[in-house]
């Protein structure tokens, strides 16, 4: 059994998987996405600052939002989110197209994903011609 302090209100809670935070205060979280959700929908082309403002909810929150490509960015907003590998501009998540394509390539690469396939055996000429039961 895994026991741990939730990181926000402090509980014992049995940890299982995921953000080390109680089922409680993540319940309380998912509301607070929800309601950011709605009011970027209702209030198309705001920045970051003011959705934290108005729905209380912290500035470094959204952000991991944005990382966790829950939310995405508008590409005539102000705000700027970087390829953590390249550097190229994105509208959410960690990378970039291309660098999710090479990531992919060498994690395939590196498990073994391009193994060549063994040389199937000639068959004789002479088997064609034989007779076999059915």
């Amino acid at each position: 059994m895994n026991v741990r302090n939730c990181r926000k209100c402090g509980r014992i809670y049995n940890y299982v998987a995921g953000p080390p935070i109680c089922p409680a205060c993540q319940e309380e979280m998912e509301k607070k996405f929800r309601e950011v959700r709605d009011y970027i929908r209702d209030n198309r082309g705001v920045g970051i600052q003011q959705v934290a403002e108005e729905c209380d909810v912290e500035v470094a929150q959204i952000r991991q939002w944005l990382r966790e490509e829950r939310l995405e960015l508008v590409e005539s907003s102000g705000i700027v989110l970087t390829c953590e590998n390249c550097g190229t501009p994105i509208t959410s998540g960690r990378y970039c197209q291309k660098c999710k394509n090479e990531l992919a390539q060498g994690l395939t690469k590196a498990i073994g994903g391009n193994k060549k396939e063994p040389p199937k055996p000639e068959k004789d000429p002479r088997e064609k011609s034989r007779m076999r039961f059915l």
